[in-house]
């Protein structure tokens, strides 16, 4: 997952109320190759690589989580919702099936 460019990431309030919901939205680069495509240059399979893990923690909870298949295009957009029930690090972590990752934070503090 060689990208120069950090993910994007938006949170709809990072100085919430307790219990207000916050919505999240990420993307982050990636080709997504499935595995299911020929390189026109050389006629070989192109091998596959996909993202195949997201996480989104505060503080050490586990908040989101989801695992996407061959379907997803290119540059990964997720978008979700969770309740601010305690003030501290939002933590995103991507992976790929090549073992790469890419992380980013946001910090979410209680009003």
């Amino acid at each position: 997952m060689s990208t120069t460019k950090p993910p994007r990431v938006w949170v709809s309030n990072v100085s919430p109320k307790k219990d207000e919901v916050l919505r999240v939205r990420a993307q982050m680069e990636h080709v997504m190759e499935s595995g299911l495509r020929t390189d026109p240059a050389t006629g070989k399979v192109r091998p596959r690589n996909i993202v195949n893990h997201f996480e989104a923690r505060l503080g050490k909870r586990l908040i989101f989580s989801w695992e996407p298949g061959i379907s997803i295009s290119q540059n990964p957009y997720i978008e979700f919702t969770f309740k601010a029930r305690e003030s501290g690090e939002l933590q995103m972590l991507w992976k790929d099936e090549n073992g790469q990752t890419v992380s980013a934070q946001k910090s979410i503090t209680l009003v």
